[in-house]
């Protein structure tokens, strides 16, 4: 089972890729840490699944820089100011 899909990956936003990036790397580092010393990790494949993951993120990150992938437009940032619906009842406007 992968750690994240590339569609999961694609869908996050620039700042938690980049979050869960830091946090997979410093698992990764533990783990290596922790084969080194000796000691029996759990789930051997765990390793090669975050290297994995790593990369993904990695591409979908230089992806976007150079154009070849576009930014979800879910996941665009919209500073235009927003619209309030209002509903007209009788002579007054009232807030929805």
């Amino acid at each position: 089972m992968p750690i994240m899909r590339m569609k999961e990956i694609a869908e996050l936003t620039a700042e938690d890729r980049i979050q869960k990036l830091i946090d997979l790397r410093a698992e990764l580092t533990r783990l290596r840490t922790l084969v080194r010393a000796g000691g029996a990790v759990e789930n051997p494949t765990r390793i090669r699944l975050l290297r994995k993951t790593i990369a993904q993120i990695l591409t979908v990150e230089n992806e976007q820089k150079i154009g070849l992938r576009k930014v979800p437009e879910s996941k665009k940032q919209d500073n235009s100011p927003k619209k309030i619906k209002t509903k007209k009842v009788g002579s007054e406007k009232v807030s929805k």
